[in-house]
């Protein structure tokens, strides 16, 4: 399915299901009444599965296309070059080439030890605006030392250029969504601004290698999780062996659609405790390929969107009242988010 813009006026859910794919350019116009038509077909969909796939988003194609390559090549560098830009073990978001860990053993039900028995099987790249210095000016004084560790950029050429291309065009998706989220929760729709203003959001590229040897039993390119933040912005290629969802009866795992053009949007952890859990951070996995396509590799990007350090993280107004008062105890966004991180790969 290609994912072309629908004409101004047209419905703003192209596609209904579980995993609906909604088109964001009625919003882009600028009519408000548009824009209050996407943002209750996000909410809508954030109190059923919360994960859409959005069309007509406005990111240049050339802005997609320059991270994709320079993520395969990155990622066809021999192994001895991708270890020289291992995360630095100081490092609390592990920037750089990933080190080996199970985010299913960031659950707060896991049992870590036998979680981590079973290791993701994949790679990863991550890199951070706080790795850049104008980003790690932005932390408070009290904040971990470690989160100012500086990107480690692959010396490839045009490979940070088009990563900072790609993380300015994602900073400003998200920003448009958070807005439209606020909307659909019957807020100011700048009430995120200053919440997300010096955010800490990891960009991770995701590289699932061939599999000519099968995975050990249960073992997964990436163990059933949640999301850890406000809400995640994911590019997929089309690669066999691809993202799942569980629906809202636990019993079913579902196949998120691969849309040509398109990004797939999740919210996260912290956005269900801003919501009181009316809104879904719903648990999903990436599947291995089919024995018959184990040679097969796939890459995603996933845009991890993390509030601010110091954002307090509480019960929203409008998501509470004396029947249904907040279920979760108030936390902050940044040691929230290395407290997850420590879970999933023991810094």
């Amino acid at each position: 399915m290609a994912a072309t813009a629908a004409p101004a006026g047209a419905p703003v859910t192209l596609v209904d299901g579980y995993v609906p794919v909604i088109d964001l350019t009625g919003a882009r116009s600028g009519d408000p009444r548009r824009r209050a038509e996407v943002a209750e077909a996000i909410d809508r969909t954030c109190r059923s599965s919360g994960f859409l796939v959005i069309v007509g988003h406005g990111v240049p194609e050339h802005a997609i296309a320059e991270m994709y390559r320079a993520t395969r090549e990155f990622f066809a560098l021999p192994q001895h070059l991708k270890a020289a830009h291992l995360a630095d073990p100081a490092d609390p978001l592990m920037r750089g080439f990933g080190r080996s860990g199970s985010l299913a053993a960031s659950n707060e039900d896991a049992s870590v030890e036998s979680e981590r028995a079973l290791p993701d099987v994949s790679e990863t790249f991550t890199v951070n605006r706080l790795g850049e210095p104008e980003g790690a000016r932005s932390l408070p004084a009290d904040a971990e030392p470690g989160l100012r560790t500086p990107n480690p950029w692959p010396a490839l050429p045009g490979f940070a250029e088009a990563y900072r291309g790609y993380y300015a065009e994602m900073e400003r998706l998200a920003g448009e969504l958070m807005r439209l989220f606020a909307l659909g929760l019957g807020l100011p729709e700048d009430w995120f601004e200053d919440k997300i203003d010096q955010h800490m959001t990891n960009l991770t590229a995701n590289y699932y290698p061939a599999q000519p040897v099968p995975p050990a039993p249960g073992q997964l390119r990436k163990g059933e999780h949640s999301d850890w933040g406000s809400l995640t912005i994911l590019y997929q290629d089309n690669g066999t062996g691809g993202l799942q969802v569980l629906d809202r009866t636990g019993d079913r795992w579902l196949d998120v659609p691969v849309v040509e053009g398109s990004f797939i949007v999740n919210i996260g952890d912290l956005m269900a405790i801003w919501t009181n859990d009316a809104w879904v951070s719903t648990v999903h996995r990436v599947v291995n390929p089919p024995r018959e396509e184990a040679h097969n590799e796939r890459y995603s990007v996933p845009f991890f969107h993390q509030p601010n350090y110091d954002a307090l993280i509480e019960c929203i107004a409008t998501c509470t009242d004396e029947d249904n008062p907040p279920r979760h105890a108030p936390v902050r966004s940044g040691p929230y988010i290395m407290g997850k991180f420590d879970r999933a790969y023991g810094n």
